[in-house]
């Protein structure tokens, strides 16, 4: 579906961001939701839980990622205890992708070449029944990449991972984008990514200064990490794939709070990194290290999380 259309349709009146707030207060207003993020410092194990899974599991992540992270990917997936994979073929990643768990995929340097091979490995994704993770690079201000990720929309993405002005402009919305950094918060893109989940039926996560995992119904902030994980390139496309292997190892009702401990676990991995370095170089590897180190305690002495509705917050 070309862009235009698929806009069109976010504008209806009981899709627009104005109705959003009518469309998503039943479930704000729902006891069970709101006991479950009132009780969420107590589920801190719970979301580490699939970190463990990631670890026991080995997860085989096919990515079809930008030239300029590749190597960092893989890294942060073998940190993990992940299995990544870099399989960029046309002509193989049909057959590929059904061994994997998971596939993240992002338009960091896309070309026709790279869309094609994305096309069809997103396809052979839903024929094989396995969840695959959009990152939409810079999606915006440039046309090419922006109509092709209006495209991918339609493939049921499990996952969509982006910064605030990436997801405001999925969503039909205007803002302003310097290339891969984002000049718009993430509170601004919050009501986008919550019309944007329940349009697309995809887990929304909005990274930046605060982080928000919404699938339209359930939304969390959370308020981990450190200025130095802007400083090294690849962070943020690592995340995607971080994400991949969490939802790899998740099942299909599980994808929001599998999205949710793969944010926090980087975001908290990223954090106690920078109390280990203080400069962007020893920060990569000390990020590496505390993502392969990261254990149960510390991951729940340290995550900062609340309910965007209710506020409910734990520090």
């Amino acid at each position: 579906m070309v862009a235009s259309a698929y806009v069109s349709r976010l504008a209806e009146p009981n899709q627009s961001l104005k109705s959003h707030r009518a469309l998503s207060r039943p479930a704000r207003d729902n006891p069970a939701y709101h006991h479950f993020i009132h009780t969420l410092p107590m589920l801190a194990a719970d979301l580490f839980s699939f970190a463990l899974r990631v670890r026991e599991r080995s997860p085989l992540v096919h990515c079809l990622t930008n030239l300029v992270v590749t190597n960092f990917t893989a890294n942060v997936l073998l940190a993990l205890g992940a299995a990544p994979a870099m399989v960029i073929a046309r002509e193989e990643v049909g057959e590929f992708v059904p061994l994997a768990n998971a596939v993240s995929v992002n338009l960091g340097t896309l070309d026709l070449p790279q869309s094609k091979a994305i096309r069809a490995a997103v396809e052979a994704a839903n024929r094989a029944h396995k969840p695959w993770v959009l990152d939409p690079v810079a999606v915006g201000p440039l046309s090419f990449r922006t109509a092709f990720a209006f495209d991918l929309l339609d493939a049921h993405p499990a996952v969509i991972r982006g910064n605030a002005s990436e997801i405001i402009s999925l969503s039909g919305g205007e803002s302003s984008a310097r290339g891969v950094d984002s000049t718009t918060f993430a509170e601004a893109a919050l009501d986008a990514a919550q019309v944007l989940a329940l349009n697309t039926g995809a887990v929304v996560a909005v990274t930046g200064p605060t982080d928000y995992v919404t699938d339209g119904r359930r939304t969390v902030a959370l308020s981990n990490g450190s200025p130095l994980m802007t400083r090294v390139t690849g962070v943020g496309c690592a995340l995607s794939a971080t994400v991949a292997a969490f939802v790899g190892v998740a099942d299909s009702e599980d994808r929001w709070a599998a999205t949710l401990a793969a944010v926090a676990y980087s975001s908290i991995a990223g954090e106690l990194a920078s109390r280990d370095a203080a400069l962007p170089g020893s920060f990569a590897v000390a990020y590496l290290d505390r993502l392969a180190s990261l254990d149960a305690n510390l991951f729940a002495a340290t995550l900062v999380s609340r309910d965007v509705a209710s506020g409910a917050s734990r520090a």
